[in-house]
């Protein structure tokens, strides 16, 4: 397994504090008014405390160190706690229009909500109720994620707003993409762009950075962010489609269960021949079913067959190598700060070749 690097660790560490304590008063605020309230914040707080990497938190971090801001101050902190607050909205989102019953090898909120209802045995479909509930949970978290920004000035506004945005619209573009069935190669690179790239290093790179008042930065930011964003989500693609179910906490196929459109995916049908076709089709069948039966592990490990057979596997594995290079060769034009040019070779090695 590999293990993340201690310029993540000791950031990630501190934002946990912060999240706990944030939590602590937040509980006891709405516990106060009525005690059901502390259901969806402990959920909340659960899940952000669940075993997240904490890598937005850590460009922020070194956004802000690049810009000059004090290595051991706190002026990024919030700033990574916006940032956690927003990730655990986005999946607390993303796993009921997936239909995910598992994240990080634990119930997702929507399941839990599920569960409850039934437990409980209360009036209505237990199913919507679960789904009604963790979209709130999510809300709240987007909530508190503004909040906890506090007072920004435009400029980091400027970047926060734009982060949100794009994320919203990525996301949009992956549900059409599922729902749909196919999903060109340069239409799934646009998705990776916006729902992932930007989110995860780019835009966490420059609000770091706008924190500490060095908004001309966000160029050349971007110019090693975006690659190493691209390299990151490529990765996940693998992870998704090969992933161990022990360490990515979720069965083996996952995002080909859920028809998610992927590059790899995408670079696997237009590389395969009719029967090749024909295999990788009950990707879409699946996700398009309905309630249908799931994509057994046979049906997975065929599809897996597929994409190694055309070369998909390996284009990807040999774009995600171009990508870091093209990133790394980019920090020589950054400031190097309080050791952020090692902090951030030591980050983009760790994001692309993890295996969770």
């Amino acid at each position: 397994m590999k293990h993340p690097p201690t310029e993540l660790l000791a950031v990630a560490t501190r934002v946990d504090e912060a999240l706990a304590a944030l939590f602590v008063e937040e509980r006891r605020t709405w516990a106060e008014l009525n005690p059901e309230l502390d259901v969806p914040l402990a959920d909340l707080a659960d899940f952000v405390a669940g075993g997240g990497k904490r890598i937005r938190p850590a460009y922020c971090h070194w956004g802000w160190v690049t810009a000059g801001g004090d290595p051991s101050g706190d002026g990024a902190i919030a700033g990574g706690c916006a940032l956690e607050l927003l990730h655990a909205f986005a999946l607390i989102h993303d796993d009921v229009m997936d239909g995910s019953p598992t994240r990080r090898s634990s119930p997702t909120v929507w399941a839990r909500f599920i569960e409850r209802h039934r437990d409980g045995a209360w009036h209505g479909e237990s199913r919507r109720f679960g789904e009604a509930a963790a979209v709130l949970v999510g809300d709240i978290a987007i909530v508190m994620a503004d909040r906890t920004l506090g007072n920004a000035d435009a400029e980091v506004r400027r970047v926060w707003d734009s982060l949100r945005t794009e994320l919203n619209m990525g996301q949009y573009l992956d549900v059409i993409g599922t729902a749909q069935g196919e999903v060109s190669v340069a239409d799934a690179r646009t998705i990776m762009r916006h729902k992932t790239a930007g989110y995860t290093i780019v835009r966490p790179l420059q609000l770091g950075a706008a924190l500490a008042g060095r908004v001309d930065l966000a160029a050349k930011l971007a110019a090693h962010g975006m690659p190493l964003g691209m390299a990151f989500q490529l990765r996940d693609d693998m992870l998704g489609a090969f992933g161990e179910p022990a360490r990515t906490g979720k069965p083996v196929g996952d995002d080909l269960r859920e028809g998610k459109p992927t590059v790899l995916l995408a670079l696997a049908r237009e590389a395969a021949d009719d029967s090749q076709r024909a295999v990788l089709a009950t990707v879409s069948a699946s996700a398009l079913a309905n309630g249908g039966p799931e994509m057994d592990d046979d049906n997975i490990a065929a599809i897996q067959e597929v994409m190694v057979e055309t070369g998909a596997v390996a284009a990807v594995e040999a774009e995600i190598e171009r990508l870091l290079a093209t990133s790394l060769e980019a920090i020589d034009d950054l400031p190097d700060i309080g050791g952020s040019h090692r902090a951030l070779r030591a980050l983009a090695d760790y994001v692309v070749d993890r295996d969770t």
